[in-house]
């Protein structure tokens, strides 16, 4: 997406780049993330007003490590480094970096000593705020040019500044919500420093956005994928507003939804939007392909390719489609990204990103691509979905498959689904459902003894999840009011057949993922 007032990000594989992305769209300017690796290409293409370089898993001091294009510091525009992209600013432009350092790691506290453009109307000189570090490596000596403006205990460089080139850097991570005041400093370095005006407004994306897809398509025919989320919703509706009729959505019933929701999508679709749809039941398909599969990613892989698969037999029927449009989100892109020798390490793969089969011979539209699921939930709004739809909660495009660690057959998905209904309608009952970012049910491959009457059973476990989040990246447990999970526990272990324990999952994000697979 072309924006003549926007931010470039250059990676160097932290596994939090996309929040640096998301703080700087909070602050109303649009931002994008490129790998250093093709980070010159990108800055050539953007022409931002401003540059930020994120943290990453290297040592600058390594030979063959991560570094930014030389251009960046050449431009003339306002360049931000944060963590690693402190270091490497501070190393390519004359100072030094050491190792073997005990480093800082988690919770700690700056000390301002001087003003800086970061801290407009924001910090003053003999403050002191909780910031997070992570880091091992140090700046030992400064580059020409910079002076320190803020120390730790840990580190007499916590932030630099070159006035005069408008350069800074940060040891900390202003980017995580463990820096109370870091959003406020990024959104300082966007409009102050930058001097953007933070007017980005999803009616903008909205429009830029339908003008790309109608260059991008022309009067050629899509076909759309539905996989009854958010997403792919919203892409769709984007779509069909650009293009109308040319768009036909294919909604691939693959057996592997929760309770109601095919019938939902097709009522919307058809009835409200009056949009094409073609219905295809395909449960027998997956399900006979994951008799038997039990690794995460062979059924991601698995599902995947059967989606592609059926869409290209759908094309077929249709005739004459020549693009695949799909609900690729940001945070989907940047995980699915490994580089090879390079910074990021991937987590787990995604269905619906990445290339499709050659054979197919069809190009991709991906009109969310740039956008972080709460954007995605704005632009629904912005584009009049009913909020049902838009306020769902997040739901993978492998459905159930990865909500049933072990094998998925018929019978675990029905038992599923029961559970799971049971504790979305309680959630929503007690009027806590917006409360939440995501909240679904896990039937565990684990079965235990139980007693129900007189009788001894030997049924399966279940897991209840539910986390606050505000993009997906990290995730907190969600706490619920006192007596809720018991009430919980109780309907589900006495009306679902074949569950005979409840459990409930504490774990953040990370170190654990939202999803259980």
């Amino acid at each position: 997406m072309e924006h003549p007032d926007s931010i470039l990000i250059i990676d160097f594989g932290s596994q939090v780049t996309q929040l640096i992305a998301r703080r700087v769209r909070e602050a109303g300017v649009y931002s994008e993330i490129a790998p250093f690796q093709s980070a010159a290409d990108a800055f050539a293409r953007m022409q931002p007003k401003g540059v930020i370089l994120s943290g990453g898993p290297a040592s600058v001091v390594d030979e063959g490590s991560p570094r930014a294009p030389q251009s960046v510091f050449d431009s003339g525009v306002p360049v931000l480094g944060i963590c690693y992209g402190q270091q490497v600013m501070n190393a390519q432009l004359g100072g030094q970096v050491e190792k073997g350092y005990s480093g800082e790691f988690g919770e700690a506290f700056v000390q301002v000593d001087a003003g800086c453009g970061l801290f407009d109307g924001l910090w003053q000189e003999g403050e002191r705020h909780q910031v997070w570090m992570s880091h091992g490596d140090h700046v030992a000596a400064l580059a020409p040019g910079f002076t320190p403006v803020a120390s730790s205990s840990g580190a007499p460089f916590a932030i630099t500044a070159d006035e005069s080139r408008r350069f800074y850097g940060m040891q900390f991570h202003p980017e995580v919500a463990h820096t109370p005041d870091g959003a406020k400093l990024i959104k300082n370095f966007a409009r102050h420093v930058c001097g953007l005006a933070g007017d980005w407004t999803m009616a903008e994306f909205r429009e830029t956005k339908i003008a790309e897809i109608r260059a991008q398509v022309g009067k050629g025919r899509v076909i759309c994928g539905l996989s009854g989320g958010v997403d792919s919703a919203v892409a769709a509706v984007l779509i069909h507003e650009a293009i109308g009729d040319q768009l036909t959505c294919v909604f691939v019933d693959h057996g592997l939804m929760r309770s109601g929701e095919a019938e939902q999508v097709v009522s919307l679709f058809r009835g409200h939007y009056n949009i094409p749809l073609v219905h295809v039941n395909a449960e027998a398909l997956f399900m006979n392909g994951l008799a038997g599969v039990t690794d995460p990613e062979a059924k991601r892989k698995f599902i995947g390719k059967t989606f592609i698969e059926v869409f290209e037999d759908e094309a077929k029927k249709i005739g004459g489609a020549e693009f695949l449009a799909q609900g690729t989100l940001y945070p989907d892109v940047i995980e699915s990204v490994s580089f090879t020798g390079g910074p990021s390490v991937t987590i787990k793969s995604h269905h619906n990103v990445g290339g499709l089969p050659d054979r197919m011979n069809m190009e991709l539209v991906e009109p969310l691509r740039e956008l972080f699921k709460d954007e995605v939930r704005e632009l629904g709004r912005e584009l009049g979905l009913p909020d049902i739809f838009v306020g769902r909660h997040p739901f993978p495009g492998p459905g159930l498959a990865i909500r049933i660690p072990g094998e998925v057959t018929r019978e675990r998905c029905d038992i599923l689904r029961k559970a799971d209904a049971i504790y979305l309608e309680e959630i929503r009952n007690a009027g806590l459902y917006d409360a939440i970012w995501q909240a679904f049910a896990v039937l565990l491959p684990v079965r235990s003894v139980g007693v129900m009457g007189d009788g001894r059973t030997y049924d399966s476990v279940l897991a209840l999840r539910a986390v606050t989040s505000t993009d997906g990246m990290t995730a907190q447990a969600f706490e619920f009011p006192g007596g809720f999970l018991p009430r919980i526990s109780t309907r589900i272990v006495n009306e679902v057949k074949g569950i005979n324990r409840v459990t409930y999952d504490y774990t953040s994000k990370p170190p654990g993922t939202i999803e259980w697979e």
